[in-house]
């Protein structure tokens, strides 16, 4: 300890200190510790091995999401700024809409032709037809064709490449934006949270408090799950999700989680 520590320089080692003056009693010196201040890290029970049983079950890779998913509905040989407009539209068209509706839609524009310049040239009902029956597809077509024109105009017919330009977009939420950072990218920025994601997680109870919203559960799920952990986690919830923990009916009996999730005694 230095001089200027233990009481000042003028005072030597050893000497006791001057007795306190009477009637002023000297305070306690409050101590807190760094582990008193912010306490432990938050995480839930059992993740680690709720985490390795879905692993196992997904270990086939054979969901919808794995073969009609956002990462396989683009064309592999088209130049990298066609491809990541490409991933861009099939996220857009995925919302409130199946994998298997969203990749025969995927499929009728890349026949059709699915650059920037070529939808900006199809008029609003054939694009329409090309996408129909996607969920709220009339909606769909008025955001494409509006993000489509910012594309050409601001960004030179690629996309944003943040996640807070993404989000500025037509028709582009969070989920879109953090799936298409990592797929379009190759960028980890956020965790890629839908209904199923957000579904388990509340289930798994992978919240600390019941969250409303994937968007809640987004920013619940990042603030313990480890950030490796991230890119993995949509596609496996998801496929998870359409297989085993389905909205209604999930098949617990199935589960290799029955005996650790939260939820199962109520299914």
């Amino acid at each position: 300890m230095s001089a200027a520590a233990s009481g000042g320089p003028h005072r030597a080692l050893g000497t006791a200190p001057a007795p306190a003056q009477r009637g002023r009693a000297r305070k306690p010196v409050a101590v807190t510790y760094e582990a008193e201040a912010h306490g432990p890290a938050w995480e839930p029970q059992d993740w680690r091995q709720q985490l390795a049983h879905i692993r196992a079950m997904r270990h086939a890779r054979d969901a919808p999401v794995d073969r009609l998913g956002a990462d396989q509905c683009f064309d592999r040989g088209a130049p990298p700024e066609v491809r990541r407009y490409q991933v861009l539209l099939s996220l857009m068209l995925s919302s409130q809409t199946k994998d298997e509706v969203t990749s025969a839609a995927m499929l009728r524009l890349r026949e059709h032709g699915l650059t920037v310049d070529n939808i900006l040239q199809t008029d609003d009902a054939a694009l329409g037809r090309l996408i129909y029956p996607v969920g709220f597809w009339r909606n769909k077509v008025k955001y494409i064709k509006q993000t489509t024109a910012i594309l050409k105009e601001q960004y030179g017919s690629d996309i944003p490449r943040t996640v807070k330009e993404l989000v500025k977009l037509p028709g582009v939420g969070p989920k879109m934006a953090h799936l298409a950072m990592n797929i379009a990218w190759n960028d980890i920025s956020g965790i890629g949270v839908d209904t199923h994601v957000h579904r388990i997680a509340n289930r798994l109870k992978w919240v600390k408090k019941e969250t409303r919203t994937p968007e809640a559960t987004r920013v619940a799920l990042e603030d313990w799950l480890p950030r490796d952990l991230w890119s993995e986690i949509n596609w496996l919830l998801v496929g998870f999700g359409q297989q085993t923990c389905l909205p209604v009916g999930p098949r617990c009996a199935d589960c290799l989680n029955q005996a650790l999730c939260p939820a199962a005694k109520r299914c």
